[in-house]
C-alpha cells in the first residue's frame, strides 16, 4: 500500500464511522506533507492494519499547550500524540520564538531537565539537540532531576528558556513537555499564544546529534553545579525550631529523593527513611495503585500508612514523578499506631500558609505589606488565615501556577510569603518561580517537628483552624472525556453550565454565576449580567445562597477531563463542634456531587 492508497482507504474509514473527519484531514497532512515524510511508512503500516481507533485517537486533533505545556499520551506518530514529531516541534518553536523576541541578542541560551518516564532522556536529547541547532548554549542536567530545580536553574544560569520533559503525576503511557520562560516561570501570554503559533506552524525541525554538540562544548552538563546551589538556597528557606520527628518519605517512583533526602538532612532531620517499595526509579510505576504516582489520591499512601503505623513514625510525605507536588499522611492523634488520614491540596495549603505566617509574625518580618498567593479554586481558608495575620491575599487567578508566578513579580517578590494551589503545589522565597515539593517537604517537617514537641497532631492543628475561621471542606469531581467525542461532550456541558445552569444544588439555590471567559456575573434571579473584574479564561464559579459554597467548573489544561470543584463552608459559630459539622459538611458535598455528576450526565 503506498500513500494515495493509504489515503483512499482512510476516507472509506471516515465515510464508515470509523474515523473522524479531522482525524481524516491530519492523516493527510502526514501522509503528504514532506515535513512528515519520515513518518509516513509508519502512517501507512497502521492504515493498512486499520488500526482505527488508535489512529483515530492519534490524529484527530493536533496535541495543543494547556497550562503545563504539551502533554499526552505517547504513540510514534499522529499530531495528538507525544512522539519525536510534536516533541520537535514544541522545542523548535520554542527556539524560533526565542530568537525572535531576541533579534540580534548573542549567547542565547536555555536549561534543559527530564524526569523517570519512559522515552523523557530520549526527548531530552532530542530537544537539547534541536536548541543547539538553533543557536543556543544548552546546560543539560544528566540525570533525573526535579522539576523545581529546572526552574531556578533557568533564574540561576540567566538563561533565556527552559525545557522540563516530564508529565508530572499522568499514568505511564503519557509524556510531555514544560515550556519555561528566562523567569524561571512557565510561559505566560503573550509568549504562551506566540510559541504555540510558532510549533503550529513549524516545517523543518533542524537538530544536532547529542554527543557532537556535547563534544562540541555546546552542551554543558551543570548537575552537581545545580544540585550543590539548589540545595543552598532551598535550604534557606528553613526555620528555627525542633527536628525530632521520624518521616517516612516516598518519592512514588520519581525524581524527588535527589532533592528531598540532601535538604531534609541539611534542615537537620537525621530520622528519615525513604520507603521501599516506591524506591526504584520507573516510568512503570509499578508499586502504586492503578500505576499513577499521584500524591492527591488516597490509595497510594495505603501500603506506606501500614508500614508508619508498625515502625513508628510521625509523618509520610509523597512527592509526585517530577517532586513539584506533595502529598501528606500523618497518625490522627498523637499514637503513630492509632489512625491515620491523608490531608488534601487545600489543607496542607492551609497548614503551611498558618505555620509560615506564625513564623514569620514570630520573627517580625511580617507587614501589610506581604502577601501569600492562591488561585480562585484553592481554598478560601488560605484568605482568612492571611486577613488574621495581617496580611494581604492575591486569589483571583487562573488555575496554574505560573500564574502565581506572574503575581509574584507584578506584586515584588521581596513581600511573597507563600504561594500556594488546591493540586498540592506549594513555593516559599524567591529562587524559583514553580511550586517546589522539596521545600514544601522541608517545611511541612518542621511543622510536624514542632506540633510533635508540642502534643500536637497535624489533623489537630487543622482543626483548631477549622474552629477559628470556620469548617472548610473541598471536593474535586474529575469528569473523564476522551477523544473526538469527549472534546465535544465537554464542550456542550461547559456550554450548559453557561446558559442553562442547574437553579439549586445540594438543596441551596444558585445566585449567581461568574464566567470568566465571557467576562460576565449573571445573576440568576432575574438574569441580569454585570461586568466581571477577574481573569480571562474558560472557568466557570456558579455560587450558592450559602456563603461560602460554591462549585467551579473547568476543562483541564493537560487531560482530556473537566473538573469540577466543590467548596463548602460553615460559619465559625457552626464550626465548634467538629463532628457534627463534618458530618453536616459531608452530606452536603455528598448531595452537591450527585446534583453535579446527574447534570453533567444529562448536558454532556
Amino acid at each position: 500500500m503506498n500513500a494515495s492508497e493509504a489515503l483512499t482507504v482512510t476516507k472509506q474509514a471516515a465515510a464508515d464511522g470509523k474515523l473522524s473527519e479531522s482525524a481524516v484531514e491530519n492523516i493527510q497532512s502526514w501522509l503528504t506533507q514532506d515535513r512528515y515524510s519520515r513518518y509516513r511508512d509508519q502512517v501507512v503500516a497502521e492504515i493498512a492494519d486499520h488500526n482505527w481507533q488508535a489512529l483515530d485517537d492519534a490524529f484527530w486533533t493536533i496535541i495543543p499547550f494547556g497550562t503545563g505545556g504539551r502533554r499526552g499520551r505517547m504513540y510514534p506518530i499522529g499530531s495528538n500524540a507525544i512522539n519525536d514529531r510534536t516533541i520537535g516541534e514544541s522545542a523548535q518553536g520554542l527556539a524560533d520564538y526565542v530568537r525572535e523576541y531576541h533579534q540580534g541578542k548573542k549567547g542565547l541560551s536555555c536549561v534543559i531537565a527530564y524526569d523517570t518516564r519512559h522515552r523523557s532522556r530520549h526527548f531530552a536529547e532530542l530537544c537539547a539537540g534541536i536548541m543547539v541547532a538553533a543557536g543556543f548554549k544548552v546546560y543539560f542536567l544528566d540525570d533525573y532531576r526535579a522539576t523545581p530545580q529546572l526552574s531556578y536553574a533557568v533564574r540561576y544560569k540567566q538563561c533565556d528558556c527552559g525545557i522540563m520533559v516530564t508529565a508530572s503525576h499522568n499514568p505511564p503511557s503519557d509524556n510531555a513537555v514544560k515550556v519555561y520562560w528566562s523567569s524561571g516561570a512557565q510561559v505566560l501570554p503573550p509568549h504562551d499564544k506566540a510559541i504555540i503559533d510558532r510549533v503550529m506552524s513549524c516545517e523543518n525541525i533542524q537538530s544536532i546529534p547529542f554527543d557532537h554538540a556535547l563534544a562540541d562544548g555546546k552542551i554543558e552538563i551543570v548537575t552537581d553545579e545545580i544540585d550543590q546551589a539548589f540545595l543552598n538556597v532551598a535550604s534557606q528557606q528553613a526555620f528555627e525550631g525542633p527536628r525530632d520527628v521520624k518521616i517516612l518519605y516516598t518519592p512514588l517512583h520519581g525524581v524527588g529523593a535527589e532533592a528531598v533526602m540532601p535538604l531534609l538532612a541539611k534542615d537537620g532531620f537525621k530520622q528519615v527513611e525513604v520507603y521501599g517499595p516506591h524506591e526504584q526509579k520507573s516510568g512503570d510505576f509499578p508499586n502504586v495503585p492503578g500505576h499513577v504516582s499521584n500524591p492527591e489520591n488516597k490509595a497510594v499512601f495505603e501500603a506506606p500508612i501500614e508500614y508508619a503505623r508498625q515502625n513508628g513514625f510521625d509523618l509520610i510525605l509523597a512527592t509526585d514523578p517530577d517532586c513539584d507536588r506533595l502529598g501528606v499522611a500523618a497518625p490522627v492523634t498523637m499514637d503513630p499506631a492509632g489512625p491515620w488520614e491523608t490531608l488534601t491540596g487545600n489543607q496542607i495549603g492551609a497548614v503551611l500558609a498558618e505555620f509560615i505566617l506564625s513564623k514569620r509574625a514570630e520573627a517580625g518580618t511580617l507587614s501589610p505589606e506581604h502577601y501569600v498567593v492562591k488561585t480562585l479554586v484553592t481554598t478560601e481558608l488560605i484568605r482568612r488565615i492571611a486577613d488574621s495575620h495581617g496580611v494581604k491575599c492575591i486569589g483571583d487567578l487562573l488555575v496554574g501556577f505560573k500564574y502565581i508566578a506572574q503575581a509574584m513579580d507584578a506584586n515584588g517578590p521581596d513581600k511573597f510569603v507563600f504561594g500556594t494551589e488546591e493540586s498540592h503545589g506549594y513555593l516559599v522565597g524567591q529562587y524559583a518561580r514553580d511550586k517546589d515539593g522539596a521545600v514544601a517537604c522541608m517545611l511541612l517537617s518542621e511543622l510536624a517537628a514542632d506540633l510533635k514537641q508540642r502534643g500536637v497532631s497535624m489533623h489537630q492543628y487543622l482543626a483548631d483552624l477549622y474552629r477559628k475561621h470556620g469548617f472548610h471542606q473541598e471536593y474535586l469531581i474529575n469528569l473523564v472525556m476522551e477523544g473526538s467525542e469527549g472534546m465535544a461532550a465537554m464542550q456542550r456541558l461547559m456550554t450548559a453550565f453557561r446558559k442553562t445552569p442547574p437553579e439549586s444544588m445540594a438543596g441551596i439555590p444558585v445566585t449567581q454565576i461568574r464566567d470568566y471567559l465571557n467576562q460576565t456575573v449573571t445573576n440568576t434571579a432575574d438574569g441580569k449580567q454585570t461586568a466581571l473584574d477577574g481573569p480571562v479564561g474558560n472557568l466557570i464559579i456558579m455560587d450558592l445562597a450559602d456563603e461560602g459554597n460554591y462549585v467551579a467548573a473547568r476543562p483541564s489544561g493537560t487531560e482530556p477531563k473537566i473538573k469540577l470543584y466543590v467548596f463548602t463552608r460553615l460559619a465559625t459559630e457552626e464550626s465548634q463542634d467538629l463532628d457534627a459539622a463534618a458530618k453536616k459538611l459531608g452530606d452536603r458535598l455528598q448531595s452537591l456531587e450527585s446534583d453535579m455528576r446527574a447534570f453533567a450526565k444529562a448536558n454532556s
